[in-house]
């Protein structure tokens, strides 16, 4: 706790007059100390501060240099590459939901109409979120008109935080390379993809997608642990409507 001196407080024996004169020899050491710092930190100042205007200088314009490209190239760049892949978008729609899917996907790879498809708004507009959304489209159309090779190479370039899509994206390099006949790397890509989020939509199907593959590899405690998830924690999952039948076969093999 610190103590003050009251007016008119005299020390009354000499331990008092010796931590009086402690205290105030402390107290001067702690300003001249405080004055050298200062006097040193000024004299570095003036001997470096054209240095150190550069390194100033140098900062400002790598802040002002990056606002600048958001704002003027990044943001303009992202709304033309969104207004170019417009039509890619509408023919992959229409090919998940009609009846010439694989004229529908080509062209959304490709694009028509004079207008880009996926694969052009990759090349000309990366490092753009559409850029990045694009690998998508690709990838799924890829797959969806089983060149399963392409498939996993632009699905391995999208990246996103998003609850569906992130963890569809890997699901889908899984489903390629269930195709590809490469079981165990379909394995790896399922489970990344049922842990990646905790929904009812992507989970419930990764982890039987992850189970059923776990199966057919004779991993069947893996397998069964996967599917008693679903039974536990995902009962109204379409997934989870005949689990009973893969849980009891599970079960045995696990047991043999």
């Amino acid at each position: 706790m610190a103590t003050y001196n009251k007016k008119g407080f005299k020390p009354k024996t000499k331990a008092e007059k010796q931590h009086n004169i402690e205290e105030g020899s402390t107290t001067a050491e702690v300003f001249n100390t405080l004055d050298e710092t200062a006097s040193k930190t000024e004299a570095f100042v003036e001997k470096n501060q054209k240095f150190i205007f550069i390194i100033i200088g140098i900062v400002a314009v790598v802040v002002l240099g990056y606002l600048g490209y958001n704002e003027f190239i990044a943001k303009p760049k992202q709304v033309e590459a969104m207004n170019e892949m417009f039509q890619a978008q509408k023919y992959f729609e229409e090919a998940v939901n009609g009846v010439e899917k694989d004229s529908l996907y080509n062209l959304a790879l490709n694009g028509g109409e004079g207008k880009y498809g996926m694969l052009d708004i990759v090349n000309e507009y990366d490092g753009t979120p559409a850029a990045n959304l694009a690998n998508y489209y690709a990838g799924t159309a890829y797959l969806r008109l089983k060149d399963y090779k392409n498939a996993v190479a632009y699905l391995s370039h999208f990246d996103s935080d998003d609850e569906i899509l992130a963890p569809l994206a890997k699901g889908n390099i899984g489903d390629a390379f269930v195709q590809l006949n490469q079981p165990e790397d379909a394995l790896d890509y399922y489970e990344e993809a049922a842990e990646m989020r905790d929904n009812t939509y992507t989970t419930p199907m990764y982890l039987f997608k992850a189970g059923t593959i776990a199966l057919d590899l004779g991993q069947a405690n893996k397998a069964l642990d996967y599917f008693e998830r679903i039974k536990n924690d995902y009962p109204d999952a379409s997934e989870a409507s005949n689990i009973e039948v893969f849980i009891g076969k599970a079960q045995v093999l696990s047991s043999k």
